[in-house]
């Protein structure tokens, strides 16, 4: 008998989701800083064996006020993980507070029959005391199906809600080729790196005014014969000023962020990159809807 399943993480930003589901998968498909609203995609990762495939899918964390079209596009994301779930990962961690009429606990109180995991992360922060009034207190509010405290970012407890997971998969077909490792291209995968190091390197508001899209990615070779991928890739700012920013002093912010980007990108594709870095003005583009879509915001 063959199982699989959709597994649909949610939680609010910078609760661990993207590091759960890279420890899940084995794999790192997922950005991961220490700054929210990191993940702004739908991104599926996918999990095979013999018998099962789990296809999971990390979400962005859920912006209680939008202030852009972006943000309602990333909390729609959010709405279709809990319409095409057949097990649901609610990550949080102890100390975060959530009201009643938070949307989050509306939507976990209608999940319906479907398995429903708390998930509760960064354990290796807390006492045990804290842990297990922590979980008492969310089963005396949810009815959740299984409760598991884990640390995703050390792999604890890991390998045990991966277990739980499996067990309630339904019995289902392959839906992903089981050499696939997740649903989208590599070129998706780039742009991402190059975001992450946007995030790690400058302040503020500048990575929030930011995309990345990779104009070229062209497989070649080395005047020696080795294997080299050739990226060019465009930074897009919201204001004229941030350009400056992006770049820094006599380019010097923006090679730094290339070199970065390079070798995140080698480890990534496992082969030798060369990796060229533009800086474009777009205004406004967190509220152009043609350009959000062209951003692959769908």
């Amino acid at each position: 008998m063959h199982r699989s399943g959709f597994v649909n993480i949610i939680g609010r930003p910078n609760v661990g989701k993207s590091t759960l589901m890279n420890a899940l998968v084995g794999e790192r498909m997922s950005i991961i800083t220490n700054k929210p609203q990191t993940t702004r995609h739908r991104i599926i990762g996918i999990l095979s064996g013999d018998d099962f495939q789990l296809v999971f899918s990390d979400t962005p964390g859920i912006i209680r006020d939008p202030a852009y079209k972006m943000h309602e596009i990333m909390n729609s994301y959010v709405k279709s993980t809990f319409e095409d779930a057949d097990i649901m990962l609610f990550v949080t961690e102890i100390g975060e507070k959530f009201a009643d009429d938070d949307p989050i606990i509306q939507r976990l109180k209608k999940v319906g029959d479907i398995p429903l995991f708390l998930v509760l992360n960064k354990i290796d922060l807390h006492s045990q005391e804290k842990i297990l009034l922590a979980i008492q207190e969310w089963n005396d509010r949810i009815s959740f199906t299984e409760t598991i405290p884990i640390s995703a970012l050390h792999k604890q407890n890991t390998d045990q809600l991966l277990k739980l997971v499996k067990g309630k998969l339904p019995e289902g077909p392959e839906y992903y080729p089981k050499d696939q490792l997740t649903d989208r291209p590599e070129r998706f995968f780039v742009s991402e790196i190059i975001r992450e190091k946007i995030l790690e390197q400058y302040e503020q508001e500048i990575p929030y005014f930011t995309e990345v899209g990779v104009t070229e990615f062209k497989e070649t070779t080395t005047k020696s014969g080795e294997p080299l991928v050739r990226i060019h890739a465009t930074i897009f700012v919201g204001r004229r000023g941030h350009k400056g920013i992006i770049l820094g002093k006599q380019g010097r912010a923006i090679k730094r962020l290339g070199t970065a980007a390079r070798k995140g990108i080698e480890a990534f594709l496992e082969q030798k990159v060369f990796l060229e870095l533009f800086v474009k003005i777009k205004d406004n583009w967190r509220d152009d809807e043609r350009t959000l879509k062209h951003f692959g915001y769908n």
